[in-house]
């Protein structure tokens, strides 16, 4: 997989890679089980032609956006989040939790859906204008490597609970932290026992 990280990008009109600065992985869909056509859309460009988005959006004087999460099996809640997420700035990246990161997190029987997958949901949205899957534990290399605008996170972390590792980052980066409230009676856990109770699963 390359070096470099591939991104999703809502200028294009279909979905098309994009490249961010080196030490980010890939989002890939090469071994996913989805239709053809998903594929030929996630060529990347050549190498000549490869940019760095967040670099370019603030160049031209966007405000850039960066969140996190899982977002396994993308429901009403998360949906709400990012857009009330994206609504603090003009372009918003989403760095994703990788299959790995999940499991240590959540335990072997999640995610529900590959990262490929969850990032293929991701970028539907119109609130979403780039995609970079991460796994390590914390995200303070994306931090500082993305150099986001504003920073936000849900509403169950303080500037105390964040990680000290990525506070310092975002902090030396400038940017704005946002904690953003939580639409209630909307989560995947929720979610999957009401499919398990319907006899879904």
């Amino acid at each position: 997989m390359s070096a470099k990280s591939a991104v999703i990008d809502r200028r294009y009109s279909c979905l098309a890679k994009r490249m961010f600065p080196a030490g980010l992985r890939s989002f890939s869909l090469e071994h996913e089980r989805l239709p053809s056509h998903a594929s030929r859309q996630f060529q990347a460009p050549p190498a000549g032609r490869r940019r760095r988005p967040a670099r370019e959006w603030r160049t031209a004087g966007q405000k850039v956006v960066l969140t996190n999460g899982v977002f396994d099996l993308l429901h009403t809640g998360h949906i709400y989040f990012l857009q009330k997420a994206r609504a603090l700035g003009d372009t918003m990246i989403v760095a994703l939790n990788s299959d790995a990161s999940v499991r240590r997190l959540k335990g072997p029987l999640r995610p529900v859906q590959t990262e490929s997958e969850r990032a293929y949901a991701l970028a539907a949205l119109t609130c979403v204008d780039a995609i970079v899957i991460f796994s390590e534990s914390r995200l303070t290399k994306e931090i500082r490597t993305l150099r986001p605008d504003v920073y936000v996170k849900a509403c169950d972390y303080t500037i105390a609970t964040l990680d000290p590792g990525e506070h310092a980052a975002l902090e030396a980066t400038g940017a704005t932290i946002e904690f953003m409230p939580y639409l209630s009676g909307f989560s995947t856990t929720q979610l999957i026992a009401k499919i398990k109770a319907a006899g879904g699963v």
